[in-house]
């Protein structure tokens, strides 16, 4: 049943008529108890005259590292107005039990619709845990979901078939954007490395999906940086007939490119177009695509942020000029302000060819051995899940 569960319109931007865009940011859920909290909330979109938009979020455990829940899921057909309460996918979307006492779990979702078969598809990846900590040196699959939007339920999440060679240990699509082709084709990129390795490497896999399974098909080349944990959470967005794929590293953001979106370019840091380092570090970055027009969405140093563990709020939007693959400086706006709460794990959901959304939720923890965000805290931060609106002017 529909409710007014929480949409409040926090901010719409002064945007002058000669932006591309306006910005309306929206309040999903707020609050809570300090003891979890609300993670990874992304989105996807079913057409429609008003489209239906499911978006998923899971429950972090607070005083853990990376310890998730079952994922929920809260949907809107009234272009956030209102939500329906959260549904808690215990069953198809939850912790299942292996052998040892471990317990293997799905995270870092993302769901988008699939236009080809018509069905909303979600992928993530797994995570294993011993004793709720997560296990060092661990097996990784990449794990799949559908949407039913009669029954308003996801089908039990299976996992991704892949070659049997042993640089695919621990591979998974975690916290990506994929490309979805005209034949109905999936461009999903994956981070991945052998048992024992210390760099993950990313790849771009071309999969099909026919409406129930996902099945591997071919990979790309492998990009690689021997830096850090390597490259990982790639995102992969096309573009005025360009294939671009940013990644996350321990200390910089970096992207390359590709004329058929399976074989890139060796990678380059994020740099203002105007020289220098982009500031972003040891977090996701994401694509936003309009038209011709390409932007990056990220969070930086430099934004009097130092409290912010890894400086991982505000989350900033500026387009990205394709010809250097540098960011415009004069073109960044801040999508979601700072409270205190990172803001680095976020989605990105093309609602309609008018608007675009990004989803993201306070994440609850900061830096220090008193690493739990208080309720109470001085900055404000409580949680909120927010949906920041881009809706193109032309």
């Amino acid at each position: 049943m529909i409710c007014r569960f929480i949409a409040t319109l926090l901010l719409t931007s002064v945007l002058t008529a000669a932006e591309p865009y306006k910005l309306k940011l929206e309040t999903i859920t707020k609050g809570y108890d300090g003891k979890t909290c609300w993670v990874h909330p992304r989105a996807g979109a079913i057409p429609g005259s008003t489209p239906q938009v499911v978006l998923t979020m899971q429950k972090l455990l607070l005083t853990g590292s990376d310890v998730f829940y079952a994922l929920n899921h809260v949907s809107t057909s009234d272009m956030a107005r209102t939500w329906t309460q959260p549904v808690e996918n215990t069953d198809t979307l939850g912790r299942r039990e292996e052998a040892g006492g471990v317990i293997v779990a799905a995270c870092d979702f993302t769901p988008k619709w699939h236009a080809t078969s018509g069905k909303l598809l979600g992928i993530g990846h797994t995570v294993r845990y011993t004793d709720d900590k997560v296990i060092h040196e661990r097996p990784r699959e990449t794990c799949f979901s559908v949407y039913d939007p009669q029954h308003n339920t996801w089908s039990p999440w299976a996992t991704l078939a892949m070659p049997a060679d042993p640089k695919f240990y621990n591979a998974g699509a975690g916290c990506v954007q994929r490309v979805d082709l005209e034949n109905g084709d999936i461009l999903l990129p994956i981070y991945f490395k052998a048992q024992g390795d210390k760099y993950y490497r990313v790849t771009v896999l071309r999969c099909s999906f026919d409406g129930s399974t996902l099945r591997f098909i071919e990979q790309g080349n492998d990009v690689m940086l021997e830096s850090g944990r390597g490259v990982y959470e790639p995102s992969l967005i096309r573009c005025a007939g360009k294939f671009y794929l940013t990644l996350r590293n321990d200390t910089a953001g970096y992207v390359c490119s590709s004329d058929d979106g399976l074989h890139f370019s060796e990678s380059k840091r994020w740099d203002w177009s105007s020289g220098g380092d982009l500031g972003n570090y040891n977090t996701q970055q994401h694509w936003v695509a309009h038209k011709d027009h390409l932007y990056l969405v990220y969070t930086r140093r430099g934004a009097s942020n130092d409290h912010v563990f890894r400086h991982r709020a505000p989350l900033f939007m500026a387009e990205v000029d394709k010809g250097t693959l540098t960011v415009r400086r004069e073109t960044e706006s801040i999508l979601v302000p700072e409270r205190g709460a990172r803001l680095g794990n976020f989605g990105i959901c093309e609602v309609s060819e008018n608007e675009t959304w990004v989803t993201v939720a306070e994440w609850m923890q900061k830096n220090g051995p008193d690493y739990v965000i208080k309720p109470d805290n001085q900055y404000g931060a409580d949680n909120s899940v927010y949906a920041a609106r881009i809706i193109w002017r032309d």
